[in-house]
């Protein structure tokens, strides 16, 4: 831990250098953390900065929108960050099915595959975030999003401080972590306008095996008056992502070697000798059992650009246009030692020289290159009891995206695994994607009296995805569209007095078909099979219908001066269900493609409380019932069954869920308690191999110096996670989910260790 406590001790020097703290520190922190949607027509909760700074800073914010009712999120990093893990479920609609913005900005579905946007922790430090809103069943009208089926999460940047001064903060802990970040606050520039430029660094081995996960992230928000009507408003975003991947597990794996079994970087002798029993045929080294046991390495390189300009309009005292304008470019790498390709005799290395003898295993690389750029454009006019929103979203995204394969000498590896690799001998399938997206909404919130608020409106999406294959590789060519005319959402909300509100609402939404080669209908095979690969693509191409959600939800709301609580319950109905599905008799050896297999029916309750029980003393809950189940057994495209799973539990939505968060803050002393229960989830779709159920507890503990002296506006804070060192799997579903397999074998190497306990010692000052 030496570098970590280096870096703690360097920074937290800077923090004691000044005696002039802002005075505002803990005023900051007293506030209510949850906020459960007084007045809204859906359900909708808001994490404040006060609850994101309860966790370890770097740390995803998804781990705090993890204690709200109907949120499965799941990790193999005590940060939540690390991105081939990160699984968030609502409602049982999974992470590519939910909606995400920042600052109104589209961030895509926020996979791994990286085809449409980017992830959060990669578009702006966890320090800079303002708060975090969560729609669990439905969306606003104006969330710029083609992929919200069931709900979405909406990201705020904090506002520019009035007054000069710089924030840090310095965090050292388990496995070398070391977090730095700095942030300078204009104050007024004299023209009105403020804003802020900051500086992030993350450090850590990894918790098991060998390995580092680092990244760097310099970001500004620059806010600027012109006139008495206009606003303009600046955003910047510049990370860059190195992160060497955990050992991918399955069942049988963890029996034979436990939960600190990892991929093994350091034992080039097993990573020839697994290639040798691959290229060659033969049964996997003892005592593995098979070639994929232990890769010999892995990792996630990313590179990411974000930029936006927002200009606020107030037309007159009833009429304002907000139009905001964004890019986002994106360079990235998913990086695998494989032992299924050799590395030809002759081919080049990292150096541009030919390799004499090749290994029986090479690199194989998912590239990215990204380069979006659209608009969102708001007009808001309040006329009487009516408030009318009509909006348009624009995007144009072009996607480059390729497999390829690079070479390794019989010596030994010459190719570090966080570095982009150079001079492939293999391309295996490239595309060039150009993805248009235009979506309209019109809304009408209208206050029918002064207790009962009606909220009506549409949307229409048409989203057009043009494929271009490279010649000579596996990759198709194609054009598929998504399109609907109209997309209803109407909600109601009836104040029964100055403490108690009724709401309920209703929606219907369509997630749009996405341009990627590894996943969807463009996924693609190898050059021999183009082909066939394009026969299949053809076949389904007219016949394939984009997911669609209807959802119905009502609930209850309380709010006391104390207290305040929630109860909400939905019915969503969720057609055309996508899977990969053979559409040939087999003779004609065509390989699977995305087909329509079915409905889903999601319904369940939730339950929320935040009480303020005692001066300093706060307790907040949240219990979710979700049952999502299969509504048809899966028949492929020749109409013959492939898997018994009608009334079988949806993959990877556990029916319990409970949170609970006990705080305690007087202004000077807080800390806090969460404890966690996920209730047992589904690996298979026919439900015969399941993870069991899981509770946890993270405890922080924290102090802010309030006196005359240089200590004044200090804050220290501990965490520690994972508290009880609880063993289980965190993450399901990393490479896919198969119909059966109940004795948890290789088919199922889909699943990732939770970290163990780890504490982390964190320093924070404003001067």
């Amino acid at each position: 831990m030496l570098k970590s406590y280096l870096l703690l001790g360097v920074a937290g020097g800077a923090l004691l250098a000044s005696s002039a703290a802002l005075a505002d520190v803990a005023a900051d922190q007293v506030e209510t953390v949850v906020v459960l949607g007084e007045g809204q027509t859906r359900q909708v909760q808001t994490i404040t900065a006060a609850d994101l700074a309860a966790y370890v800073p770097g740390s995803s914010p998804f781990k705090a929108i993890a204690n709200l009712p109907g949120v499965n999120f799941q990790s193999a990093d005590s940060f939540g960050a690390y991105e081939w893990s990160m699984r968030l479920t609502v409602r049982g609609f999974s992470q590519n099915q939910l909606g995400f913005t920042l600052d109104g900005v589209p961030l895509g579905n926020m996979t791994y595959g990286n085809d449409n946007g980017l992830h959060i922790t990669r578009a702006i430090s966890s320090e800079n975030l303002g708060r975090v809103e969560l729609a669990q069943g439905t969306g606003s009208l104006g969330t710029a999003s083609s992929s919200n089926l069931g709900g979405a999460i909406e990201f705020t940047s904090k506002a520019p401080d009035d007054d000069f001064g710089v924030y840090t903060a310095a965090t050292g802990g388990s496995y070398d972590t070391a977090h730095a970040f700095v942030r300078l606050e204009t104050g007024d520039v004299g023209t009105g306008g403020k804003g802020y430029i900051s500086y992030g660094l993350q450090y850590s081995n990894k918790w098991k095996g060998d390995g580092l996960q680092r990244q760097q992230i310099i970001g500004g928000k620059f806010v600027q008056p012109i006139g008495s009507q206009l606003t303009a408003t600046v955003y910047a975003n510049y990370s860059t992502r190195r992160e060497n991947d955990y050992q991918d597990l399955y069942p049988q794996l963890i029996d034979k070697f436990g939960y600190d079994f990892d991929n093994q970087p350091n034992n080039w002798p097993l990573a020839v000798a697994m290639g040798n029993a691959d290229q060659k045929g033969k049964p996997a080294p003892a005592p593995y059992m098979t070639y994929y046991d232990s890769y010999y390495n892995a990792a996630g390189l990313r590179d990411d650009f974000l930029a936006d300009l927002n200009v606020s309009w107030s037309i007159l005292d009833n009429l304002t246009l907000s139009t905001t304008a964004y890019a986002h470019n994106n360079k990235g790498e998913g990086v695998w030692f494989t032992p299924d390709q050799a590395t030809p005799n002759g081919s080049l290395g990292p150096n541009g020289k030919p390799i004499a003898v090749g290994a029986p295993l090479s690199v194989r690389t998912t590239e990215y290159n990204l380069n979006r750029y659209g608009f969102t454009s708001n007009l808001d006019w309040t006329i009487e009891d009516h408030q009318i929103e009509a909006g348009v979203w624009y995007e144009n995204n072009l996607f480059h995206h390729a497999r390829r394969y690079y070479g390794l000498p019989l010596a030994g590896s010459d190719r570090p695994s966080l570095q982009f690799m150079t001079n492939p001998f293999l391309t295996r399938w490239e595309y060039r994607f150009n993805t248009t997206t235009l979506v309209f909404h019109l809304q009408d919130s209208w206050h029918v009296t002064d207790a009962f608020r009606l909220d009506f409106g549409f949307k229409t999406q048409q989203v057009n995805v043009s494929a271009h294959g490279y010649p000579n590789t596996g990759a198709i060519t194609g054009v598929i569209k998504s399109s609907s005319d109209f997309l209803p959402q109407v909600g109601a909300n009836y104040r029964i007095d100055d403490e108690n509100e009724v709401f309920a609402d209703f929606a219907q939404n369509q997630s749009a078909f996405i341009g990627d080669g590894a996943v969807g209908l463009f996924a693609a095979g190898k050059p021999n099979a183009r082909a066939k690969y394009q026969a299949a693509f053809n076949i389904v191409k007219d016949k394939v219908k984009p997911e669609t959600s209807t959802t119905f939800e009502g609930g209850y709301r309380l709010h006391l001066d104390n207290l305040q609580a929630s109860i909400a319950a939905y019915y969503v109905k969720f057609h055309n269900r996508l899977l990969a599905e053979q559409v040939a008799p087999g003779v004609a050896g065509l390989p699977a493609t995305l087909t329509n297999v079915g409905s889903v029916t999601n319904k369940g309750v939730e339950l929320a409380a935040n009480w303020q029980f005692a001066d300093s003393w706060s307790l907040f809950g949240s219990y979710s019932y979700n049952r999502s189940t299969y509504d048809e057994d899966t028949y492929n495209g020749l109409g013959v069954l492939a898997a018994h799973v009608k009334g079988m539990t949806v993959v990877n939505s556990p029916d319990n869920l409970f949170k609970a968060t006990l705080g305690y803050d007087d202004g000077s002393v807080f800390g806090g308690i969460d404890l966690s229960y996920t209730g047992e989830r589904f690996v298979t779709y026919t439900n015969d191999l399941s993870v069991p159920d899981v509770t946890t507890v993270d405890v922080n503990l924290g102090y802010r110096f309030a006196d005359d002296t240089f200590l004044d506006g200090l804050e220290a804070q501990l965490n520690l996670t994972n508290l009880f060192g609880t063993r289980y799997i965190s993450t399901i579903g990393t490479n896919g989910y198969v119909d059966s397999d109940p004795t948890g074998s290789e088919s199922s190497q889909t699943l990732l260790a939770a970290a163990p306990t780890e504490v982390f010692f964190t320093l924070k000052k404003k001067f």
